[in-house]
């Protein structure tokens, strides 16, 4: 399987915390990271995603949490990580397939409040389909996004 490199979500910020939240919260107590707070950005090669670290980053060590918006039609092509990552969707519904191409009769349907598992090194790919998707990913980075050949 040919892949090349791509540092799909690198230029997003490493930690997108409420800055305005915490000077309000009091030492000591949990961060909480506001939707609101969050700051979406997305690959020119993708344009109907962004996505935003709620928690952790990319490249640092330990457990993140990634929300995604993919926009009605839109499409991640097959890839992989070099981590397992927990999915959540949070609205909508997405078609998930394992498969190296794009193949909509291998996926299946998750929709709001379904999670599923996808393993380290799985080639897979998302289809937000009938309405604009969101949802939350979650491992231990470092992570990484490997983007298969076309």
């Amino acid at each position: 399987m040919n892949t090349y490199r791509i540092s799909l979500l690198a230029f997003l910020a490493c930690w997108l915390g409420a800055a305005g939240a915490s000077a309000q919260q009091p030492p000591g107590s949990p961060q909480i990271i506001k939707p609101e707070a969050l700051t979406y950005a997305g690959p020119p090669q993708i344009p109907a995603l962004g996505a935003a670290w709620a928690i952790g980053s990319e490249k640092g060590p330990g457990l993140y949490a990634l929300r995604v918006k993919l926009r009605s039609g839109g499409i991640i092509p097959p890839h992989t990580h070099p981590d397992a990552r927990i999915t959540t969707v949070l609205a909508g519904s997405l078609l998930i397939g394992f498969a190296d191409t794009v193949d909509e009769k291998r996926a299946v349907v998750a929709t709001a409040g379904d999670s599923y598992l996808v393993p380290a090194g799985t080639p897979h790919f998302i289809v937000a389909r009938g309405a604009d998707v969101e949802y939350q990913e979650m491992g231990s980075g470092g992570t990484g996004t490997e983007m298969l050949k076309r």
